[in-house]
């Protein structure tokens, strides 16, 4: 219970107490949201995008399967009209999987076995342990799409779960996000391939890179999917991970 508590004031002190980076973020993602428009936050964790996205004034369905962030979600948004809580994992089809659980860093929690292999070889994670996990209830992209409509902007954050995320979604949105990490940069790249698949279908997507949470692009100009690599691969020798921002060319 000890390690779950210091996990969750971790997080909310990282996401929800520095306002100079949420003036950032509202700057950020004030390109990709307007008010009355609708964001997915796949792996809401407790809340530092909500919170931004409403304060653009956009509606929000937040997405989170594990128990402790949706106690802190539904306390902080739960009685919000603008936001719809969605208690499930995310992921290629239907029906239910194991999430593993990382009480004292629960922005690591994952669902992929792969991913967890990946990263307990960069020395970063050495002090991350995986102890407990949970069933969990698991929809698409195409179902929260059925369910909610189609969002203005995507954020995917699922460790190392991108590709599956992903891959339950027929139809490209206007703009997404989903996470970079070194020690994982061939599944980074898998999770490109489907989106530049995706975007083919409306003119192709163009591409940035935001490190860790500066909330700041990376590059002076939007990129196509060659340019992105080569400007990860520039970060990948450093270890810093960060958030690939996909938008597209018609838009």
């Amino acid at each position: 219970m000890l390690a779950r508590a210091w996990g969750i004031t971790r997080s909310l002190a990282i996401y929800h107490g520095q306002p100079a980076k949420h003036r950032r973020a509202r700057e950020l993602y004030g390109q990709f949201l307007s008010p009355g428009e609708l964001g997915f936050d796949i792996g809401a964790h407790v809340g530092g995008r909500v919170r931004t996205w409403r304060r653009l004034g956009a509606r929000v369905v937040a997405v989170e399967p594990q128990p402790d962030c949706l106690r802190v979600l539904r306390l902080g948004f739960g009685r919000d009209e603008g936001v719809t809580i969605e208690p499930t994992a995310v992921g290629a089809r239907a029906g239910q999987a194991r999430l593993e659980l990382s009480s004292a860093t629960p922005t690591v929690s994952t669902m992929s076995s792969s991913w967890i292999d990946s990263v307990t070889a960069d020395p970063s994670f050495a002090k991350v342990r995986w102890d407990r996990s949970v069933e969990v209830p698991v929809v698409t992209l195409d179902d929260l799409v059925a369910k909610h409509g189609e969002p203005a902007f995507c954020k995917v954050d699922v460790e190392g779960f991108e590709v599956d995320v992903l891959s339950g979604l027929s139809r490209p949105v206007r703009g997404l996000s989903f996470e970079y990490l070194p020690p994982a940069h061939d599944a980074a790249l898998a999770a490109l391939d489907l989106v530049e698949r995706l975007g083919a279908r409306a003119g192709g997507y163009r591409y940035n890179f935001s490190p860790v949470e500066t909330m700041r692009f990376a590059a002076e100009r939007w990129l196509d999917a060659e340019g992105l690599v080569r400007l990860l691969e520039t970060y990948r020798p450093t270890g810093r991970s960060g958030d690939v921002y996909a938008r597209l060319a018609s838009a």
